[in-house]
């Protein structure tokens, strides 16, 4: 029967996720349980092109995206796939009607870092919004439940978590990025010379944005509020670490929060959402 390939296809996303991702995978876990497939669907979709483009060294990487992107396309438009995370996010587009120009948008995101991109203020806006801030929308449709009015009331919030994540991720990764990938994702910025001045401007527009985002995060239903919390108070702790160290050891190494402070993190949110402090 297909529902068991369909139940497969969601154990193979969730897989993926608890992979790839802690911290996700803690997040996800204090969503409501109605909300936690659909959301490692979303998931699954996106750390397979990211893993295309970043991971697959030595492949045709172009060929293999493009094939990606097709056969998401077809999976979509036939209701079914072969390939278990693709069909598990399928299911999720249509049941949440999830809109298509979002998928395309994050697509192409994903073909932009399969060349080497000298990214201006344009083009650096455009691969946020393709690489997290639709990805936060694709999961704002799952956590409103059909709301519209609610979806396009949260939605500029959405976009601003989704591009914090983005940004502190930039700065946490920025070893590999730089050095190991060739990527330089902030406009104007020489990595070879790093400073504390780059780094502080950086910093600054991703607190504005953390800023922004709370406000969303206050208003979303309860189902959904406990795990969109926790990962903001995860990045956040992320975040503060990176700003304590110098703009050379950011450079020289990718920053992690081990797994005792990921897990009194976890603590903390769910007594704050418990006692509605959110």
């Amino acid at each position: 029967m297909k529902s068991l390939f369909d139940d497969l296809s969601v154990e193979v996303s969730r897989m993926t996720t608890r992979s790839y991702s802690t911290s996700f995978s803690l997040g996800i876990y204090f969503l409501h349980d109605r909300l936690r497939d659909p959301v490692y669907a979303v998931y699954g979709f996106v750390r397979v092109a990211d893993e295309i483009v970043d991971s697959f060294e030595g492949y045709d990487q172009a060929y293999l995206l493009d094939k990606f992107k097709k056969d998401t396309y077809e999976a979509i438009d036939q209701k079914i796939s072969a390939n278990p995370v693709l069909n598990s996010f399928q299911k999720v587009v249509h049941d949440y009607k999830i809109d298509m120009e979002l998928i395309e948008t994050f697509l192409e995101s994903m073909e932009m870092d399969l060349q080497k991109v000298d990214y201006n203020s344009e083009k650096y806006e455009k691969y946020i919004l393709g690489s997290a801030e639709v990805v936060g929308l694709m999961c704002l449709h799952i956590f409103t439940e059909g709301d519209i009015e609610m979806f396009n009331k949260l939605k500029p919030y959405a976009m601003k978590l989704g591009s914090a994540f983005q940004k502190v991720n930039f700065l946490r990764d920025l070893k590999d990025d730089y050095h190991v990938l060739g990527r330089t994702y902030f406009p104007g910025v020489d990595m070879a010379n790093f400073s504390s001045a780059a780094k502080k401007e950086i910093e600054k527009e991703i607190e504005e944005e953390f800023k922004i985002a709370l406000k969303g995060i206050k208003m979303l239903p309860p189902a959904a509020k406990g795990g969109v919390y926790l990962a903001y108070v995860y990045y956040q702790s992320l975040f503060k670490k990176i700003k304590r160290l110098p703009a050379q050891r950011v450079l020289s190494g990718r920053i992690r929060i081990n797994n005792g402070r990921k897990f009194g993190l976890m603590i903390n949110s769910l007594v704050e959402c418990k006692m509605k402090l959110v």
